[in-house]
């Protein structure tokens, strides 16, 4: 082969894989960003009965009957949340005992919390307490306040040091997403949270995080938070989580 053409050949193959290479770049930083969504769209993964349907206007779900008790199931989480209730609540009422000498009783085994136990994504809720619900400017400020950051798919996020999520944010309006403009016209009866805590290098630092941003939206929109079953959310639910992702 001619010295001329086999380099002409070599410059080609060069910058064949160099445009390549650029292209793929392009491709990975775009998607990066929702890889702890198990590279899907999170919206998906919200729970179907906190999407509230709507064409025009939207009806607030009463907080006493968001949920059916029947309908409840219980999970790890809530069963220890519940048992710490009724701790708190047996040794807050029953009465002082005397001291006295007594045998030593061996101690109860107890069982460790087992993290195969944890929901593969946690979706806590912050509902409107008024029918017209959250303002889409208020909702904005409010999110500029506490550092989340729109995102690409249109939904709220906290982006970590890398520009990797954290966690995000939803309305409960289908499609889940908040528009761009014109937000003094829109209004969302609620707000979803959610993380997938698998795809999370430090996991109990985000969750802390989670629950002071929920906290803090939750002051200032003047909303009800609620867990994962559509209950009030409470001190003893987040400690049951706590306790089993540490």
């Amino acid at each position: 082969m001619d010295k001329e053409l086999l380099r002409i050949v070599i410059i080609s193959i060069g910058v064949a894989v160099i445009i390549v290479m650029v292209l793929w770049s392009l491709f990975k930083s775009k998607y990066h960003e929702f890889n702890f969504y198990d590279r899907g769209n999170p919206l998906d993964n919200i729970d179907d009965s906190l999407i509230m349907n709507t064409d025009d206007d939207f009806d607030i779900v009463p907080l006493g009957s968001a949920v059916d008790e029947e309908d409840i199931k219980p999970d790890p989480i809530t069963i220890a949340s519940d048992k710490a209730k009724k701790q708190a609540a047996t040794s807050s009422s029953s009465p002082a005992k005397p001291k006295h000498k007594s045998k030593a009783k061996p101690k109860p085994v107890v069982k460790e919390s087992k993290k195969s136990d944890l929901p593969k994504i946690i979706q806590f809720s912050i509902v409107s307490r008024s029918d017209e619900g959250f303002n889409g400017e208020k909702l904005v400020s409010a999110f500029q306040l506490v550092g989340l950051e729109y995102g690409s798919m249109k939904i709220y996020q906290r982006l970590n040091g890398q520009r990797q999520v954290d966690f995000a944010v939803a309305s409960m309006v289908e499609p889940g997403t908040f528009p761009e403009t014109e937000l003094d016209s829109f209004n969302s009866p609620g707000l979803v949270f959610f993380l997938q805590l698998s795809e999370i290098e430090e996991p109990l630092l985000v969750f802390e995080d989670f629950i002071q941003t929920i906290n803090l939206l939750a002051n200032e929109l003047a909303g009800e938070k609620w867990d994962h079953n559509r209950q009030p959310l409470t001190d003893e639910t987040i400690d049951a989580f706590r306790l089993q992702i540490a």
